[in-house]
């Protein structure tokens, strides 16, 4: 089977919690399968959250999911964490809105604090299964966008490069395995961490990267559906059912189809 990887970043990311705005705007850690199928999306040219609104034709009822999201909900994808040890820095930044009508404060001026990634990079994978993943492949491999593509918001606009076609063939007997996975995976999947009970000096020091992060919409309000996602460096035991190898490397592809655990 074939799959096309690249390498997705950028100066500075947002990927607002939407349940946390106390003071400030926070953000996820890393870019999750939402976020990356809004940016999919935003290549193929289909309509985002505002767009599912202001159509006329549909009413709201019957919009069950925004255009991009109805699309390539089925699309298999894999997130790798190009930052060392998965962890992207975050930095408060604060601004002014001066629009007018951004604050009823005199002056219509409204001080915003939003959580910044910096230079944050990952290795995007995708399983090329259906006829729009080879137009999708093939829109990547030209640069021929129909939007351009940023990181959460448009103030962070995305780079896009080391695009490339790779076979990837699946993870034989899906199952109980003792495998390092090089992307993130979902926390309920693993049994335990291969830890060595002794570490010498010419061994990578052990770390963990673990977060609930979006992986689908939730289809009344468009909600987030979240699960717990991992990356380590270190083999794991656990019972995987989306495994496949490229390159002499494993890495899970989440689906529409995966339980949120």
């Amino acid at each position: 089977m074939k799959a096309i990887q690249f390498r997705l970043g950028g100066k500075t990311a947002f990927f607002k919690q939407p349940d946390v705005n106390t003071y400030g705007y926070f953000t996820y850690g890393q870019i999750h399968r939402v976020a990356l199928l809004g940016i999919l999306g935003a290549i193929m040219g289909y309509g985002g959250y505002n767009q599912q609104r202001k159509d006329k034709k549909h009413p709201r009822n019957e919009e069950a999911y925004p255009e991009f999201y109805e699309k390539l909900t089925q699309m298999k994808t894999a997130i790798t964490p190009l930052n060392e040890k998965g962890y992207i820095p975050k930095k408060m930044q604060v601004f002014n809105n001066s629009v007018g009508y951004a604050s009823q404060e005199e002056g219509g001026n409204l001080i915003v604090q939003e959580q910044w990634l910096e230079d944050p990079s990952w290795l995007i994978s995708i399983l090329i299964e259906t006829d729009q993943d080879e137009i999708l492949a093939k829109r990547l491999i030209n640069k021929k966008f129909v939007y351009v593509p940023y990181l959460g918001k448009n103030d962070h606009f995305a780079t896009i490069d080391a695009i490339h076609e790779i076979q990837a063939e699946p993870l034989d007997q899906p199952g109980e395995k003792h495998i390092k996975i090089n992307s993130l995976f979902p926390g309920k999947a693993c049994q335990k961490i291969c830890k060595p009970g002794i570490m010498n000096r010419h061994q990578e020091p052990f770390w963990k990267y673990e977060e609930q992060l979006p992986i689908a919409l939730e289809k009344n309000c468009n909600q987030y559906i979240k699960q717990s996602l991992m990356f380590t460096n270190f083999p794991i035991e656990g019972t995987f059912s989306s495994i496949y190898q490229m390159d002499h490397q494993y890495y899970y592809f989440i689906g529409d189809n995966d339980e949120v655990g």
